[in-house]
């Protein structure tokens, strides 16, 4: 066996073991709910209320064999892409330009500062005053809840670039254009991948209660009825389907941010526990400086 393939299995078989230790995590809980609302136990919390978890599974079954149920997963997620694709957008386009701006810092910045503390959930009224359908007030509701985190994400990512490469840029003839395509948006990829990550949590967050609040069709909506109708086995379907698309968007927009962002060096832990960090091999191919530790000149190392 080469060494390429025994480190290719070395790094497969405890992949499987993380894969097979969350599998069993999620297996303990579930047990321990059937056991907890199977028993009717309660002590201070009144686990006979809950419905188990073959009653939700039954239900869950019976949700997938009808129409609704994918109606409103299309409804929510038209809602929740919609709101989030416009954010993400304009979030990146604003704070580049208030980070890069003084005039724009000016001008904008005042307005987004007293907007950006006010929940998202708490401009319902004002959606619902301002836009003519549910449909579009729900959306913005989403992009609002979903703009500040990438914005200000974006903003402090910019700020925190080396001045350094851009005067690079410029000593070869760069212009504005060529230092955003080249070091503004590449050197800020990391912070505006952490607010998208952040923003589409928030964005599921907001979607559900604009649905429940507003909303005609939509996994927000569906849950509230079932609340309504005393279905606790309902809602929980609902809430189990809020959480595994919040999970499989949050997972897209984190994997979409390592593609685009390969050139990093990554951290990884190794068996005893400590991190180990993975340097990028062109970068480890720069041979460093006698007088220098790893960069840093002698007279500045403590």
């Amino acid at each position: 066996m080469s060494g390429k393939a025994r480190a290719s299995r070395g790094r497969g078989v405890p992949r499987l073991g993380r894969y097979a230790l969350r599998a069993a995590s999620l297996a303990l809980a579930l047990g321990v709910w059937q056991l907890l609302t199977s028993l009717d136990i309660d002590l201070w919390l009144r686990f006979s209320q809950f419905p188990t978890v073959a009653d939700v599974a039954r239900t869950f079954a019976d949700r997938l064999s009808g129409p609704d149920y994918w109606t409103d997963l299309t409804d929510s997620l038209t809602r929740i892409l919609t709101g989030f694709l416009l954010a993400a957008v304009l979030g990146v386009a604003a704070g580049v330009l208030v980070a890069r701006s003084r005039l724009a810092e000016d001008l904008l910045g005042p307005v987004l500062e007293v907007v950006r503390p006010i929940p998202a959930i708490a401009l319902v009224p004002v959606a619902i005053l301002l836009f003519p359908s549910n449909e579009q007030g729900i959306v913005f509701i989403t992009f609002t809840a979903a703009f500040f985190p990438v914005l200000v994400s974006t903003r402090h990512a910019v700020r925190a670039l080396t001045p350094g490469w851009e005067e690079a840029v410029l000593t070869m003839g760069g212009g504005r254009w060529r230092i955003l395509a080249s070091v503004v948006l590449p050197g800020a990829l990391p912070g505006i991948f952490g607010g998208l990550s952040v923003g589409i949590g928030v964005s599921w967050i907001c979607v559900i209660s604009a649905e429940m609040i507003s909303g005609q069709y939509g996994v927000g909506y569906r849950t509230w009825q079932d609340y309504t109708i005393v279905n606790y086995a309902g809602v929980f379907v609902g809430m189990v389907t809020i959480g595994v698309l919040g999970w499989l968007t949050s997972t897209a927009v984190e994997l979409l941010g390592r593609r685009l962002t390969r050139w990093l060096p990554r951290t990884s832990y190794v068996a005893a526990g400590r991190p180990a960090r993975r340097v990028n091999r062109a970068a480890a191919a720069v041979p460093v400086s006698p007088t220098t530790q790893e960069g840093v000149p002698h007279d500045q190392l403590v």
